[in-house]
């Protein structure tokens, strides 16, 4: 075989590749247009429909059986409530869990049952969290049904899974010479972990806390099976009180006959949303002002 014909072969893979690496741009970017699409149709229905319907009354008020004296507040301070409970409970022990599995654990058969649960928790569907939070927290612990507390115990139960995973992955991500340096120096194994390895690793910590908590702040299937549908007129003043939550504030409104809740749907919607950008929102920055190159 001549160079020429070398040439030209090697110029023929150069060009089919260079073409499937093309296929690929547009196959990627086609995706996210299409992910905008829907989102942004989202949007514009949700902002045509409930957009009217937002006002300091709808804000300030709680669920009533007429759309036009119906509001949000009751709702949205029962999701605040809520999603604190979940936070407090799901980010410490997600994160201890993280740190002893990553780096005091044992490599035995144990501990790889263990992690094997773990990763196969993150996968189980919502509604089996719902029911554990039935038969422990209400039915065994007798704690108030319908309260923010049994749902942030039940949502605490399915976020952590994930926070332990995205906690493991940022630590395992923290170079080995850092360790060894923070030892090298006098530092004890507990001190490098949680003076050195966590906090540059807690940038990823966060991240896989801003997933899991917002996978929490839009379920329902959970809530459901601890009595978090019922009919509340009343903002809760704790976290034993009777409350409901955005997301079951929504479902239930898109169940009823009157049109006038029809807006009232969507704009809960935009209020829902609202909140989980501003959400995020705190542990993006939070992420970033804890963010440390090395």
């Amino acid at each position: 075989m001549t160079d020429t014909a070398i040439l030209e072969r090697m110029e023929k893979r150069l060009a089919k590749r260079h073409a499937a690496e093309r296929r690929f741009r547009l196959m990627g970017l086609a995706a996210i247009v299409l992910s905008l699409g829907f989102l942004a149709l989202l949007l514009v229905i949700m902002l045509k429909n409930g957009l009217g319907g937002i006002d300091w009354n709808f804000l300030t008020s709680s669920d009533s059986t007429e759309p036009a004296n119906a509001g949000v507040w009751g709702a949205l301070k029962g999701s605040l409530w809520t999603m604190l409970v979940t936070l407090l409970l799901s980010f410490p022990l997600g994160v201890l869990a993280a740190v002893y599995l990553e780096e005091f654990a044992p490599r035995n058969r144990w501990i790889e049952i263990v992690e094997v649960s773990i990763n196969n928790l993150a996968a189980v569907p919502s509604i089996i969290f719902g029911l554990l939070g039935l038969a422990v927290f209400i039915n065994t612990m007798n704690l108030p049904r319908s309260s923010p507390l049994v749902g942030g115990l039940t949502l605490a139960l399915m976020t952590m899974p994930v926070i332990v995973i995205a906690a493991r992955n940022a630590i395992k991500a923290v170079p080995p010479s850092i360790r060894d340096a923070a030892l090298a120096i006098g530092a004890s194994p507990v001190q490098t972990v949680f003076q050195h390895v966590v906090p540059l690793a807690l940038p990823g910590i966060m991240t896989g806390t801003i997933i899991g908590m917002a996978r929490a702040l839009g379920e329902t299937a959970p809530l459901l099976m601890i009595g978090m549908r019922a009919f509340v007129a009343t903002p809760p003043d704790g976290i034993t009180a009777p409350s409901s939550v955005l997301p079951m504030q929504i479902f239930l409104w898109s169940d009823e006959i009157d049109t006038g809740f029809v807006q009232n749907t969507s704009a809960a919607i935009i209020v829902l949303l609202v909140f989980l950008l501003v959400m995020n929102g705190v542990a993006i920055y939070l992420r970033n002002k804890f963010e440390v190159n090395w």
